[in-house]
């Protein structure tokens, strides 16, 4: 997966700044993973939420318009190489089929979505080593039937 230029000028002015993900949340109103997600070109934003975080990063307002734009999602078709990523991947590799038996078993028919969607990550202290929460909440959409 390659990185889009964007990503690299904007990660880079975030880390001159000493910004974190969640200093751009307090700035924006947004949630930091949606913004990271913005960064990535996986989401994008409105002309307001681009020219706040073009102003808290220093970047010239050039990047408003690439910001606003209609984004390119997902990661291609390739099995993710990063490590990170790829256990996700992985974990939907082990217990996808699991997980949408429980959603059905509860739910019905039908998918969780990605578009009315929250994402919450939260480190969590623990003597053995420090855990990572996440935490997803979609809508659940039935299946229509005709």
């Amino acid at each position: 997966m390659s990185i889009p230029n964007i990503t690299e000028t904007l990660l880079n002015a975030k880390k001159n700044k000493g910004l974190s993900f969640a200093d751009l949340e307090k700035i924006l109103g947004r949630d930091e993973v949606w913004i990271a997600s913005v960064f990535y070109r996986q989401a994008s934003a409105s002309d307001e939420e681009a020219k706040l975080l073009v102003e808290a990063l220093g970047l010239e307002p050039i990047y408003i318009q690439e910001l606003t734009g209609y984004p390119v999602k997902g990661l291609g078709p390739v099995v993710p190489t990063d490590p990170l990523i790829y256990r996700f991947y992985e974990i939907m590799q082990v217990y996808g089929f699991p997980l949408k038996e429980i959603i059905q078993e509860k739910f019905g028919d039908g998918i969780m979505s990605a578009i009315d969607f929250t994402l919450d990550v939260e480190k969590e202290a623990d003597p053995k080593g420090d855990r990572v929460k996440i935490t997803m909440s979609g809508k659940f959409l039935p299946y229509k039937k005709w």
